[in-house]
């Protein structure tokens, strides 16, 4: 029986065209020839419409279904990742947008928390340039501060102080201003590692913003991404040759749709592997082979400090999280105590005589009133967009620096990790639709006679 079947295995190879010798009318060799040029085609629009689904649309588009989010958690874990499943929804957001907090994560864990601790962002700021900020702004509201405190704390006292007693006060504290200025923004510096949390920071802002996701990707990729839709074209043409002989050879009419499923699935991930592989230059055959993205670190270096800086990591961001954040109250509270004992250094030697004269409560509450008003206006300066901007280049130059240095690994993570478990959905996506063309191919040239 085996011989048999050995025998007749040979019979059926030997009945094979070979050598293509049964391509007998020109429509018959247009059939053949044209399914590397088609693969080719499907290989295009798989990599430009997997482009469409890594970003598009920013934001959840589609339904609801009733019982839907239920059903969902005991999908597999794959299907739970496809965008919206586990919100019980029936539609699709781009890939990419729907990561957005998951890569802030991952652009803290593999890159920010490596460029710098948030003391060594806050020193790059220029502590002294944002006390110097700071007085400016404050010291023209001094007047009306001093007035409201001690209208509020000690009405009789300061109704019947004399014009020149008022003047003398608000000349003492605009006189100590830079000194109590400077003591609050070193104070900011002490305990910023406290205060401040880039990575909650950088992950709330993607998750607000998805937007900013994409344009990380595209400003930093958009030549890389354009390089894999034009190697969709040259891979679909490359594995359209042994195609077109092994659906010749082996003709069924389910040999062009599976065979695409491999090409469609091929095409994309060969894309994304000359992108990102391999991370250090390696010579396969004499040719050097290294990760498209890669050999320009220094050049996406730049781009991306400079959406860090620009978009998530400024100063005004900053000084809205050490106020408005989960740590604002302990910014407030540290604030308000540090400038207690500033207070006094600025009531100098007046200071017994005022304790004595108005009471020691009352000399308590006014401290405590000048410091609760201080300390809104403190941070105002973190939130002034224009000098935000003005300072933000020393944040772009570090960033810029660090990102430089980190190793190829580590640069390729920052940017893949946010993908990489849900990639399976663009090699799907490819398999999908080189099936698809496999069979658009063969209905075609049936309907033409030629299969």
């Amino acid at each position: 029986m085996v011989i048999v079947s050995l025998e007749g295995f040979w019979d059926w190879l030997s009945q094979r065209d070979w050598l293509l010798s049964h391509l007998n009318t020109p429509m018959e060799w247009f059939a053949f020839a044209s399914i590397p040029l088609f693969t080719a085609v499907i290989g295009w629009l798989i990599n430009w419409t997997g482009l469409i689904m890594l970003f598009y649309p920013v934001n959840f588009h589609g339904f609801k279904i009733p019982g839907m989010q239920e059903i969902a958690r005991l999908l597999p874990h794959k299907l739970q990742e496809v965008p919206g499943i586990l919100q019980g929804g029936l539609g699709w957001q781009g890939i990419v947008p729907a990561r957005a907090a998951k890569m802030g994560s991952i652009a803290v864990d593999k890159a920010i928390a490596k460029l710098g601790t948030p003391a060594e962002f806050y020193q790059q700021l220029e502590p002294e340039k944002i006390a110097e900020h700071i007085v400016t702004m404050f010291e023209q509201d001094i007047p009306t501060i001093v007035d409201n405190v001690m209208r509020e704390n000690n009405p009789a006292f300061w109704r019947d102080l004399p014009a020149a007693g008022k003047r003398a006060i608000i000349a003492r504290v605009q006189s100590q201003l830079p000194t109590v200025v400077a003591s609050i923004t070193d104070e900011i510096g002490i305990h910023i590692d406290q205060l401040l949390d880039p990575k909650i920071m950088v992950i709330d802002h993607f998750r607000k913003n998805p937007g900013l996701v994409i344009k990380v990707f595209k400003d930093i990729g958009q030549r890389e991404l354009n390089l894999m839709v034009a190697f969709g074209f040259i891979f679909g043409f490359a594995l359209g040759v042994p195609v077109a002989f092994i659906d010749h050879w082996f003709h069924t009419w389910w040999m062009l749709p599976v065979l695409g499923v491999g090409v469609g699935w091929i095409t994309n991930a060969l894309g994304m592997w000359l992108i990102f592989e391999p991370t250090e230059p390696k010579r396969y055959f004499g040719i050097k082979f290294h990760g498209l993205f890669l050999r320009r670190q220094d050049q996406a270096a730049e781009v991306y400090a400079t959406i860090i800086a620009d978009d998530v990591i400024t100063l005004e961001r900053i000084g809205d999280f050490l106020m408005d954040g989960p740590r604002g109250d302990r910014t407030r509270q540290m604030l308000a105590t540090a400038m207690m004992p500033a207070i006094d250094r600025a009531a100098g030697p007046v200071r017994g005589a005022a304790r004595i004269a108005i009471g020691g409560r009352a000399y308590d509450s006014i401290k405590a009133g000048f410091a609760a008003e201080a300390v809104g206006r403190t941070i105002t300066p973190f939130k002034d967009p224009e000098f935000s901007r003005q300072q933000s280049g020393k944040i772009r130059t570090l960033i810029a620096a660090r990102t430089k240095e980190l190793p190829p690994r580590d640069f390729v993570e920052m940017m893949r990790s946010a993908i990489k478990e849900d990639e399976w959905m663009l090699y799907a996506h490819g398999a999908i639709m080189g099936a698809a063309g496999g069979l658009i191919h063969y209905g075609i040239f049936v309907g033409l006679g030629a299969s």
